[in-house]
């Protein structure tokens, strides 16, 4: 069964915010670190992954990306606080 992820990178706590959607989380998220990823996570610098949920369809990802990249910025970032209150680098803790 596929999996689809919306995810959500920071450049640090309380820093510069991204919303994006993937199949393969851990893929997009080391494209995104290593800078192979032209635009605005690279030019920000934005690759720590400190929000991320699963889906088994891509419409119902893209629609929870889509709400998401409407959401103000205190939204996200208490969405962010509930998930990883530490705002821990969830891509170095997630078995790959």
């Amino acid at each position: 069964m596929k999996q689809y992820f919306v995810y959500i990178l920071a450049s640090k706590r309380n820093g510069t915010l991204y919303v994006g959607v993937t199949n393969n989380l851990n893929k997009r998220v080391w494209q995104h670190k290593s800078g192979l990823v032209d635009g605005f996570t690279k030019k920000y610098s934005v690759g720590m992954l400190v929000y991320y949920e699963r889906f088994g369809s891509i419409d119902s990802a893209i629609v929870r990306e889509k709400r998401l990249k409407k959401w103000n910025r205190k939204w996200k970032l208490e969405l962010i606080e509930k998930f990883n209150p530490e705002w821990r680098d969830l891509f170095e803790e997630r078995d790959r």
